[in-house]
């Protein structure tokens, strides 16, 4: 039913709703001829719209197979040749042919024939690429370590050695060598099992331990062995120094601070006692310090805390670290009212005193501290 216009009384009319502007690819003018068609795309498409126009007709013109090595060609391949891409339109908004048309679809054809071989060549390498990818040997930390060693100091070994079989009196200084070639402390198991076997064979056949090590030096005078023991020797001396100079040279992990409202976070305490009238210090305030007075309010027992390191007192959960069992102490009180004053008032050295008038048995503390624990006070000393 039309509606009315309560003041005129007249029949509104319907509002006229506009088309939307065709723009891209739907804007191309079909209907005016090749070359107006040609000159829009080319001019007036950008290289997403002649993309995925290039790409949706290969899709439906190629087999899944033949397609996909279409497409594996460079993106720049399915944009550039505009007339390509406008002879795809046309060819899918059944244009007239003409006879200029009909050469510009035959050139397609031509053109996604050349795609298709030089996409075949290029999904083959990108599969062997692939398959020798899987073949590639990855070396472990263990492996490098063993390449790396044999193709420096071990060398320089073998070179030494070669050197006195061919009557040279060549030392080596394995120490500079470790030094030159970055080694590190790891790699000196290997020169040390081949020094120490020279050495041992050497020494054998010096001192006639065995007579096949004899036999097999039988060629070398006793000066020369007594050289070469003497260079095993000073280069198994330099590895040691190889591996005590890397100790020497390592920093020291500093432990990491936790801050003192992070230590106390998880401490529980008694905040106050109405019975015995007391009042909890802030936990916060025993880290650092060197001696610390604790009361149980339900087994009324005062424990002494002394540290026994320069930086105080530490907190780990619910328990006081760093104290020294020895000087520290725990007793129980069988007249608190009487002796707590004394430690809310008196110095360590006066606390002391009273304390060892006290005939209750002396305990050494846990450092736990629970709901029961007032902290009652901390000194500096």
């Amino acid at each position: 039913m039309a509606k009315v216009n309560k003041i005129t009384g007249r029949v509104a009319k319907k509002p006229k709703v506009r088309s939307r502007a065709r723009t891209g690819v739907a804007a191309a003018p079909i209907d005016k001829g090749w070359t107006q068609l040609q000159t829009y795309f080319h001019q007036e498409l950008d290289k997403k719209d002649l993309s995925s126009l290039s790409k949706g007709y290969v899709k439906s013109h190629f087999n899944k197979k033949d397609a996909a090595a279409i497409l594996a060609n460079p993106e720049y391949c399915f944009y550039t040749y505009t007339h390509h891409c406008a002879t795809i339109h046309a060819l899918a908004c059944n244009m007239e042919v003409t006879e200029r048309y009909e050469s510009y679809v035959s050139g397609l054809t031509k053109y996604y024939a050349g795609l298709l071989e030089k996409g075949k060549v290029i999904l083959k390498e990108k599969k062997e690429k692939e398959k020798d990818e899987k073949k590639l040997v990855i070396l472990t930390p263990a492996q490098k370590l063993f390449n790396k060693t044999y193709s420096t100091i071990m060398y320089d070994l073998d070179d030494l050695e070669d050197s006195w079989m061919e009557g040279e009196n060549k030392e080596l200084n394995v120490y500079e060598r470790f030094k030159f070639h970055g080694l590190s402390t790891s790699s000196i198991e290997f020169p040390k099992n081949t020094i120490e076997g020279w050495l041992l064979d050497y020494g054998d056949a010096y001192h006639k331990r065995c007579d096949q090590a004899v036999e097999g030096y039988s060629h070398l005078e006793r000066k020369e062995l007594k050289r070469r023991i003497k260079c095993c020797e000073e280069m198994l001396a330099d590895l040691d120094k190889v591996r005590s100079a890397k100790k020497a040279t390592v920093k020291i992990r500093k432990p990491k601070v936790r801050t003192a409202d992070k230590q106390v976070a998880k401490v529980k305490y008694c905040k106050d006692s109405p019975e015995f009238k007391l009042a909890s210090m802030p936990p916060v305030q025993m880290i650092g310090a060197m001696r610390l007075y604790v009361f149980n309010v339900k087994y009324k027992v005062l424990t002494e805390y002394v540290c026994a390191a320069a930086t105080g007192f530490e907190v780990r959960g619910t328990t006081i670290t760093n104290f020294d069992k020895d000087l520290s102490r725990a007793t129980s009180l069988r007249k608190p009212d009487i002796f707590l004053p004394i430690v809310q008032k008196k110095t360590p050295k006066q606390i002391g005193v009273e304390w060892n008038s006290l005939t209750t048995k002396i305990r050494i503390p846990n450092g736990r501290l629970n709901g029961d624990s007032v902290l009652l006070r901390v000194f500096d000393k």
